[in-house]
């Protein structure tokens, strides 16, 4: 293989030959790098599979988009299929890892394969990694170490959902372990929450709608330096809404401000805040208030009128 050449990973079978692996089944397999009779040191991976690791010590950087992870002890990143990381590992480190990596077909057809989307830690960026308690990590590896076992057993009628169940119970301890660290994280967080609410002004004063259209969650995740997911599951945990509502929020707030506050025409408000048809703007005004952007001038001038 070259040096940093792009893997197009999409088997099992393909990760443990890349590090000198036992293959003991096609559409899952729980590795420990600690293992690998072999690996490159530096590797760029397009995953077709999904892929979660915990790192024991720190052993190289990890690149996804811009941003740069430093691996300490105890961090656990995961991948999804269609996400693209490169990987750079320090010359002479003894790698300690372990992980799973699991086929979209081997949770066709279970309660998993029907709720993975829900796990949307998988679209996390590496710089946004779990960091596991010594309690946490002993959970993790113990739910790594059940999936094995089921690998070694004889297959039979069981073992697809054996295996996807306690795959599905590493996610949810996952989960619950991200929740955490949103919860200690607070200060961080509101950190995030002042930045997004002062793009999200800045976003509308600056006229940035005209050019660029209606605002979007991609625009101001990208800003704060995270991931659309990790951003909206931020959003969601601080406020209660979540970041496209708490946009649309914003967005109605100056739409009544220049519906009641100005002379423009409706049209002409639709496309100051990035619409390009005022029927939708319509359509989302009255969904949001219960009068149509003409009814609720009316009303905003009746009441100006009465005092």
């Amino acid at each position: 293989m070259e040096e940093n050449e792009i893997i197009q990973l999409n088997s099992v079978d393909q990760y443990n030959q890349l590090f000198g692996l036992e293959t003991l089944h096609p559409l899952v397999g729980v590795v420990d790098l600690a293992e690998a009779t072999r690996y490159p040191l530096r590797f760029t991976i397009n995953y077709g599979i999904y892929a979660l690791f915990l790192k024991d010590i720190k052993c190289g950087d990890i690149r996804y988009g811009r941003q740069k992870y430093d691996y300490e002890e105890g961090t656990i990143v995961s991948f999804a299929p269609g996400q693209v990381a490169e990987t750079e590992i320090v010359q002479g480190t003894k790698l300690k890892a372990k992980g799973i990596l699991f086929h979209p077909d081997l949770i066709k057809g279970t309660s998993l394969g029907q709720e993975i989307k829900s796990y949307s830690f998988f679209s996390y960026s590496s710089n946004e990694a779990l960091h596991l308690s010594e309690e946490e990590k002993e959970i993790i590896l113990d739910c790594l170490d059940k999936i094995k076992l089921e690998l070694t057993h004889p297959i039979d009628k069981l073992s697809k959902r054996l295996i996807a169940r306690n795959i599905q119970l590493l996610l949810d301890y996952c989960m619950r372990f991200y929740n955490r660290q949103f919860v200690t994280r607070t200060e961080s967080n509101h950190d995030t929450l002042s930045r997004f609410e002062s793009l999200l002004d800045n976003y509308f004063q600056s006229g940035k709608p005209q050019s660029e259209g209606l605002p979007t969650v991609k625009y101001f995740a990208d800003r704060v330096f995270l991931s659309p997911n990790y951003f909206g599951d931020l959003i969601k945990k601080e406020t209660g809404k979540t970041a496209q509502e708490y946009i649309q929020n914003k967005l109605i707030g100056v739409a009544k401000e220049l519906i009641a506050g100005t002379d423009k025409s409706v049209s002409e408000i639709a496309y100051e805040l990035g619409f390009q048809y005022s029927q939708h703007f319509n359509r989302i005004f009255k969904k949001n208030v219960g009068y149509t952007p003409g009814e609720y001038r009316k009303l905003a001038t009746e009441a100006q009128n009465i005092h």
